[in-house]
């Protein structure tokens, strides 16, 4: 249990207990004749009702902000582990990623797309075998598609999509990338696998 949900659930004991004891109290005096029901009543609000609303409110804004917390801290933890898998086989399948981070494919990209924008990630993505693949920057900043070896006329930034092969090459968005294009030119018919000599992750 993270702090913000530890202090929520002090705060909203303390409410309660502010309650109880006021309540108690009050009664006590009622019983002995030493307070009026007016008095009882006033003495109530001000001590039992008052704080407790005071500490519950804060409780409960601690347990929604300790929730929070915790699903951050949870999705980081996700993306740390994501980026492992990646980086650590230089290689992986998609179907191998959803199986071991129990996630849909859906959410396994949006999650590439985060890391890519935080500038954590760089690599690409060949849809035809369904593989991501990590690079380095200097492999994926080029007019040159690092899954087929076809020349794009800009580089370009950020998420690209080759024209020629439809891999998604993820380009740091603070990479320097050249500026003057190029002449387009596609994949060499007998092109050598740009990953061959690398292994698949298992």
């Amino acid at each position: 249990m993270n702090k913000g949900k530890t202090f929520g659930w002090i705060a909203i004991f303390l409410a309660a207990a502010a309650l109880i004891l006021a309540g108690g109290f009050m009664a006590a005096g009622l019983a002995s004749h030493k307070l009026t029901i007016g008095g009882a009543v006033l003495g109530f609000i001000l001590f039992g009702a008052l704080p407790a609303l005071a500490l519950g409110a804060f409780g409960i804004f601690m347990l929604v902000k300790g929730k929070a917390e915790a699903k951050e801290k949870a999705h980081a933890e996700q993306m740390q582990k994501l980026l492992g898998l990646i980086q650590s086989h230089g290689q992986v399948s998609l179907s191998q990623v959803m199986i071991e981070m129990k996630m849909t494919r859906q959410q396994i990209t949006e999650m590439i797309y985060q890391m890519v924008s935080l500038g954590l990630f760089t690599g690409y993505i060949d849809w035809d075998s369904m593989t991501f693949y990590a690079a380095e920057a200097s492999k994926v900043v080029s007019n040159v598609c690092p899954n087929c070896g076809g020349i794009r006329e800009f580089v370009g930034k950020g998420i690209v999509k080759c024209p020629y092969c439809g891999a998604t090459i993820f380009i740091p968005p603070d990479a320097e990338v050249p500026q003057t294009p190029v002449k387009p030119q596609p994949p060499p018919q007998n092109r050598p696998n740009p990953q061959a000599g690398t292994t698949t992750g298992k």
